[in-house]
């Protein structure tokens, strides 16, 4: 069965599958306003909080040594967690980008480089500055990369661990030619990285450095002379864009969790525009330059504004940055203005230190201005936020209205000298319906990133490497959610939005390869089929061998209700002849689950053949089965180089990891061909009813060999990704 028969063979297998309707380019819902109850929806508010002596990050402290003031209103702290980055992971290694780290506690760098406000060749050599600090980050702290021009703000890669995709943005300023294109929605990646150095693998290292700084430099050149020296009006009006602008951006940083670092590459604007001339001599240069010279008679047309500053200017320059206080955004000022030896535009422009100082010193950052000493400054910097205490409360009775609530912090029992770093205060949560888009895309970025399974829909995931030729293993995902969790809030007489989003990351927080889709389910046709089972989509990575967190985030599109699964998944080398066994599969029978396959994804789809066959039939793996105490399942297992009769063993552990007993495997029949398929039957010993892991060893010929654990429920409830 080759992969133009794959669609067929799935559809074949659920029969509610042909009253799916898909909305032409996964078209959004319309907005329904969402009613929350005080009683059932509670709002937790978490604080990270760094404490700083001496420079210094001070630990040991307890939630008694913290209190927590909401206005005037004291709040009652209900969970306290202490995060130390500075820490070895546990054996001495290394902390992994994919190690779970509190939300809340998360550090963001967002690298803005300021187009607008610089030199050309000063903004070139900037770039080897901020690539240089990438080293000293902390494996779970995530970056991204934007640029200022006179169009705006440009999000070039999102928040991200992916440090060889921060890299590429850097480079490339985020322009297309030179970065290529990447169908990523959340921005996790910029560009498919294997593709491009492939198209690139003869340009090396430094050649294709160079080759991008050419190309930035002439983009930088044509964008300065398109801004050539403006007039007083003219430069107002450009500082008025950067204030609003990055004023917009701080409030959609605001929903992201987590303290934010903007590290602003920039030469600053011209800082006399809000404080006007200082000095006799510029005064005098300013009424010498007047069309009217007064020692000639004539009245001076030199304006207060010149003279004493704008106050519009102040105005919109303090809003901005209250609104980054507000979405709890330190900036970190980088002069980049000594990088470069003369003018690049024909004339000087004139110095903008002071507004780079008042950026970092009003939000609680630092300026830089010795780019030799940047990477020691730096360090400095995250050693001091290398702590951080995530304190928790429950307000009472908070509405779901975005507005801002102000947060006091106050430290009990310590010495002076001790400094608190802590967001100023909170936005409480706006209805789903009310969030623009780009805010749901900052917040499903971030769910993903979290690295840590959570949510309230919940969600069931199976995934699995299997052998089809050539270097990548095809591992196809098998998401399941069940139908009255998603239906729940849904509007009445409207397509509801199903988006799923699935990215595997390696150890260092790497992207190797994602699947992201938006199912518009037409309720008028499938919501009985989906109050009766559920939803389940098929889709599949192309992934090299390794260890690989595979992250499935499914979020209804009209109510924002979402769910997170991380599952581990080892991809063999399978060309070395070692025995493999994959995760065992429970068959279960179609008409189930209202089931959807992922869209073609590029022009010319992988023809692989349907992995999941018995006896020459298809069949769809559970994600997490309900099993009984005593009853025989069927089971299905699939592995590579497993000769001679085989021997089965089973191991079963609880959720939290303890061992549950072992269960019993009986092996039925044994398929020729490649891979191995064993058809089995598994009892389940007594187990009280809960979530449970099944590992299969395999004994034979050629040793012994586990599989990975699949997950089970017993009894009681209803079932992650399976109905009630």
């Amino acid at each position: 069965m080759r992969h133009n028969s794959l669609q067929q063979q799935l559809f074949r297998l659920a029969t509610a599958a042909a009253l799916l309707v898909l909305l032409p380019g996964g078209a959004p819902a319309q907005a329904q306003t969402t009613a929350f109850g005080e009683t059932a929806d509670v709002v937790v508010v978490e604080i990270p909080v760094q404490v700083v002596r001496d420079g210094q990050p001070v630990r040991g402290l307890t939630a008694a040594d913290f209190e927590v003031y909401e206005g005037r209103k004291k709040q009652e702290i209900t969970g306290f967690e202490m995060l130390d980055l500075t820490a070895p992971a546990a054996g001495g290694a290394a902390g992994k980008a994919t190690d779970v780290v509190p939300a809340a506690a998360r550090r963001h760098f967002l690298l803005m480089f300021d187009l607008s406000n610089s030199e050309p060749r000063a903004m070139v050599k900037a770039r080897d500055a901020a690539k240089g600090i990438l080293g000293q980050l902390h494996p779970t702290d995530l970056v991204a990369v934007a640029t200022y021009s006179s169009k705006g703000p440009q999000l070039s890669l999102g928040f991200t661990p992916d440090r060889r995709q921060v890299e590429l943005a850097v480079d490339t300023l985020g322009l297309p030619e030179l970065m290529g294109r990447s169908a990523d929605p959340l921005k996790l990646m910029a560009t498919d990285y294997q593709a491009l150095m492939a198209q690139h693998g003869a340009i090396g290292g430094a050649d294709k450095r160079d080759m991008n700084s050419e190309a930035i430099n002439e983009y930088l050149q044509n964008l300065a002379s398109q801004e050539k020296r403006a007039d007083l009006d003219a430069r107002r009006n450009q500082v008025a864009a950067f204030t609003r602008s990055i004023a917009d951006l701080a409030k959609l940083m605001g929903s992201v969790t987590g303290r934010k670092y903007v590290v602003y590459l920039s030469e600053g604007f011209d800082s006399s525009i809000l404080t006007g001339s200082s000095g006799q001599s510029a005064m005098d240069e300013l009424t010498s330059n007047s069309p009217g010279n007064p020692e000639e008679g004539a009245l001076s047309t030199t304006t207060s504004e010149e003279r004493f500053g704008d106050t519009r200017a102040v105005n919109a320059l303090e809003k901005m940055l209250e609104e980054l206080r507000r979405a709890d955004c330190v900036v970190q000022s980088v002069d980049i203005g000594g990088l470069r030896a003369g003018s690049d535009l024909g004339y000087e422009r004139k110095g903008g230190t002071e507004t780079l100082l008042t950026m970092a010193k009003d939000t609680g950052g630092d300026l830089f201005q010795n780019f030799n000493n940047l990477g020691e400054a730096m360090d400095q910097m995250l050693a001091r936020t290398g702590v951080t205490y995530v304190l928790s409360f429950q307000p009472d009775k908070l509405k779901r209205d975005g507005v801002y609530h102000k947060l006091r912090i106050e430290l009990k029992n310590q010495p002076r000298g001790t400094r608190l770093l802590h967001r100023p205060g909170y936005y409480a949560p706006k209805p789903f319906a009310e969030q623009n888009p780009f805010e749901r895309l900052l917040q499903a970025a971030n769910q993903v990133a979290s690295g840590e399974d959570a949510g309230t829909l919940p969600t069931a995931v199976i995934a699995a490497p299997f052998h089809v030729g050539g270097d990548k293993a095809y591992v196809p995902v098998v998401v399941e959610v069940p139908g009255p969790a998603l239906l729940a809030g849904a509007p009445k007489g409207a397509p509801l939005p199903a988006e799923v989003y699935v990215y595997a990351l390696d150890g260092t927080g790497a992207v190797h390869d994602f699947l992201t889709q938006t199912v518009g389910l037409d309720l008028a046709k499938v919501e009985g089929a989906l109050r009766q089972g559920g939803f389940k989509f098929f889709g599949h990575l192309d992934l090299q061998p390794g260890e690989y967190s595979v992250r499935v985030l499914v979020r209804n599109g009209a109510t924002g209700a979402s769910g997170l699964r991380i599952v581990p998944v080892t991809v063999p080398a399978f060309g070395q002849a070692k025995p493999v066994l994959l995760p065992p599969f429970f068959p279960e029978a179609p008409g189930k689950w209202l089931m959807v396959r992922e869209a073609p994804r590029g022009d010319k789809p992988r023809d692989v053949p349907y992995p999941f066959m018995q006896k020459q039939q298809p069949y769809i793996p559970a994600s997490l089965p309900i099993l009984t105490p005593g009853q025989e399942t069927p089971l299905a297992l699939i592995g590579y180089h497993l000769d001679g009769d085989l021997q089965a063993a089973a191991r079963i552990t609880s959720k939290d990891g303890k061992e549950a007993g072992n269960g019993e495997i009986r092996l039925l029949e044994r398929e020729a061909g490649t891979p191995v398929r064993v058809a089995a039957v598994f009892r389940p010993p007594n187990l009280a009813p809960g979530e449970y892991w099944l590992t299969v060893r395999l004994t034979g010929a050629a040793g012994t060999v586990e599989t990975a654990a699949s997950p089970f429920k017993v009894g009681g409830g209803a079932a992650r990704g399976t109905a009630k």
